[in-house]
């Protein structure tokens, strides 16, 4: 049995709106904690990651040119393809280790989800936002 979810991914700064659509996910079973949820969806991006990874599709919405031009700008490194397979224990742990450091926050709704075994707030049309932060420096 699968199941659906809804969540938009955000990060703060210019790029921030408030009318990102949200992806629909589908999982193998309905999370029922943080942690549960954080982890099917780490699964979910190390299997679609990895099997994609060869095609020359990592980012399928830049072409290759687009990605030359960025990079004579110093702002892409993420244009090699053909790299080492994602490890789906070391996701698991770098998904939770970056939660519980802060590096991005999850809501659930508009309730902010901050244990990992806290029990998910299921309701009808549930959309999940992530939001990655930004460390400053300097």
């Amino acid at each position: 049995m699968s199941f659906t979810i809804y969540v938009r991914m955000k990060k703060p700064g210019r790029q921030m709106r408030k009318d990102l659509s949200p992806t629909s996910f589908i999982l193998d079973r309905k999370p029922k904690t943080t942690r549960e949820l954080l982890l099917s969806l780490t699964e979910l991006g190390v299997k679609d990651y990895n099997a994609r990874k060869d095609t020359g599709q990592i980012l399928p919405f830049l072409t290759k040119e687009e990605i030359a031009d960025q990079a004579t700008r110093g702002k892409v490194s993420f244009g090699v393809h053909g790299g080492n397979e994602a490890n789906p224990e070391k996701a698991a742990e770098n998904t939770i280790q970056c939660f519980e450091d802060g590096i991005y926050r999850v809501f659930a709704g508009d309730e902010e989800l901050t244990e990992l075994d806290a029990r998910i707030p299921w309701k009808e049309d549930l959309i999940f936002t992530f939001i990655r932060l930004t460390m400053l420096s300097g």
